[in-house]
Formats: structure tokens, C-alpha cells, sequence
């Protein structure tokens, strides 16, 4: 799976530039993001100072803010269309690389059900899945190195902090013990859904491989065959409904209070009137981004669900060409 992409002489000039190209896009647009959060402050700032008062603000200085954002969106889009671009490719390439290692071993790997799903399929998925998650995970903490020192400077302006009292930074420990606690309570709740995403590919690789075979030979497929197959799709599909059912509840459930935290967090302070409006949104903004940052396996656990599926049967795969080599290697009996 890595090896035939990041060890191969072959995609070398794909591999590893390619992988720096994407990680220093996703640095740019995180501090393209900083220079929003920065804007936001200013903004909001304004916002206050125009609504205090007649003409506080003149209509050149409100507009000249918008225009600033316009510039910083602007850039953040271009990049975000030329590095999507890329990545496209550079994935493709992946794929490609894990393809033809495996139809190089073909003549080993054809015997194993769902060998052409495995090859076909999942070396799409697990290709994806790694740079989606991949990125995602570097974007977290290059996210994480941006805005947990904003946050840090910020947060001094927070003097107390409800259940908590008067605590430094206290909106700091705050977002890592409330990433703390989701990461830990979702994963608890989904433990059984790896092993049903596995489960499902081994019943769909062999309903798949049933109706492939009737295509060829009239003998196969019959009613009886195919019902029973098609039975052990419809029980694991009606599991995994139900147990991401209760994993939806607990995960959204868990997301949609974490909103309101950052202003549960400082409504004293607000109250008070001791910070500015716009001092506020850079805050909840700034807030929001480190628990994020902290929360990357919360908010990934579906796709990683998934990838731990594809990376088991890929791994059974692989398993089977060590063994062919291993065997070929051994001296031969006369």
C-alpha cells in the first residue's frame, strides 16, 4: 500500500514532492485562515463603533473592510482550487502504483475471493481515504500550531470561567478537555463499527463474486444461492443502520453543544463588558479552531471506520504475495 507509491524508483517525482506541494498548501491556508480571524476582530470592532452612533464610521471605512475580505477569500479559494487539483491527480497516481504492484502478483492473488474488488475498489478507497484523512490530520495540526498561541493570548482577557472560576488560559484547557472527553466517549460508542464495515465487504465481495460467475456459467447464480447470499448484505447493512444510529445521536449530539461551549465559556466576561465585539468573535472563532483542531478523530471516525476495513483486507491481500515469495524462496526438493 505505501510501498509500490513512496519506495518505488517509478513515482518517486510524484510521491514525495507531491506530498511537500500539498503539505505547504495546506500551511498557506491555514495562515490565510489566521489573517481571517484577524479581520474578524477588526470587523466586528467597526460594527460596534458604527452602531454606537451616527456617522462613528464613515461608509468608505465599512466598505474598505469588506473589500480587505474580499482580497483574503479571494486567495483562499484560488488556492484551495489549484491544490484540490492536485491532490486529485497525486491520489490517482497512488492508486495507480498500488494497482500495478498487485497485477504484477496477479498470478497469485486471483485465487482469493474478491481479488477484483480488492484491486479495483479498494485501492481507489484506501488512496483517498489516506490523502483525506492525511491532509486533514496535518491541516489539524498546522491549524492546532496557529491558533492555540492566539488563543493563549486571548484567553488572558477571560478572568473566570463558569464551574471553573478564575483559572489562566482557562479557555485553553477548556477546548483540550472537551476535545478530550468527545474523543474518548465516541469511541467508545463506535467500537463495533470497524469490525461490521469488514464484516460488510466479505458478504458484498461474495454476493458480487456469485452474481460475476452466473454471467459466464448458467449453472451458477440459481435463486436459492443468490437469496441466501444477498440474506447475510441485507443483516450486516441492517446492523451497521443501527449501531450508526446510536453512534449519529452520540455524535452529533456531542458537536452541536460543543457550539455553544465557547460562549458558555465566556458569558461572564461578556456580561461584564469587559472585552469588545470584536474582541468576542476572534475569541469564539479562535476557540472553535483549537477544538477542532483537537477533535480531528471525532469528526473523522467514520472515514476511519472505513479505512481500517479497506487497510485489513488490503493487508490480507499483501499477506498473500509474502507467502508466494516466501515459498519461492525456499530450495526446491529433487
Amino acid at each position: 500500500m505505501f510501498r509500490s507509491f513512496f519506495l518505488s524508483k517509478n513515482w518517486l517525482i510524484w510521491a514525495w514532492p507531491g506530498a511537500v506541494f500539498i503539505l505547504l498548501g495546506t500551511w498557506y491556508q491555514v495562515q490565510i485562515d489566521v489573517k481571517i480571524n484577524e479581520w474578524f476582530g477588526g470587523f466586528y470592532d467597526l460594527v460596534q463603533k458604527a452602531l454606537s452612533g451616527p456617522d462613528k464610521v464613515s461608509i468608505g471605512e465599512f466598505y474598505g473592510f469588506l473589500m480587505s475580505f474580499g482580497t483574503l477569500a479571494g486567495t483562499y479559494v484560488l488556492v484551495a482550487v489549484v491544490l484540490s487539483f492536485y491532490t486529485k491527480h497525486w491520489v490517482f497516481r497512488w492508486r495507480d502504483a498500488m494497482n500495478t504492484y498487485y497485477m504484477n502478483n496477479w498470478h497469485t492473488l486471483r485465487h482469493i475471493e474478491g481479488a477484483s474488488q480488492r484491486v479495483q475498489e479498494d485501492t481507489r478507497r484506501f488512496a483517498g481515504i489516506m490523502e483525506s484523512l492525511g491532509a486533514s490530520f496535518i491541516e489539524s495540526l498546522m491549524t492546532l500550531g496557529a491558533f492555540l498561541p492566539i488563543l493563549w493570548t486571548l484567553s488572558k482577557k477571560v478572568d473566570q470561567v463558569p464551574f471553573f472560576g478564575e483559572v489562566d488560559h482557562a479557555l485553553v484547557y477548556l477546548a483540550i478537555l472537551f476535545a478530550l472527553f468527545g474523543t474518548v466517549f465516541l469511541a467508545m460508542v463506535g467500537v463495533k463499527l470497524p469490525g461490521l464495515e469488514f464484516n460488510n465487504q466479505k458478504v458484498e465481495a461474495s454476493y458480487r463474486k456469485e452474481l460475476v460467475h452466473a454471467e459466464d456459467d448458467q449453472n451458477r447464480g440459481s435463486p436459492h444461492v443468490v437469496k441466501d447470499l444477498f440474506s447475510h448484505v441485507r443483516k450486516n447493512y441492517f446492523r451497521l443502520f443501527f449501531h450508526y444510529m446510536y453512534f449519529d445521536v452520540a455524535k452529533f449530539s456531542y458537536l452541536q453543544i460543543g457550539v455553544l461551549v465557547p460562549y458558555i465559556a465566556i458569558g461572564p466576561t461578556v456580561v461584564a463588558g469587559a472585552i469588545t465585539l470584536g474582541v468576542m468573535q476572534q475569541i469564539v472563532r479562535a476557540f472553535v479552531r483549537v477544538e477542532s483542531s483537537f477533535q480531528f478523530l471525532v469528526r473523522s471516525w467514520g472515514v476511519i471506520v472505513e479505512l481500517i476495513s479497506v487497510y485489513k483486507r488490503l493487508r490480507a491481500f499483501e499477506a498473500e504475495i509474502s507467502k508466494k515469495l516466501e515459498e519461492e524462496k525456499k530450495p526446491q526438493k529433487i
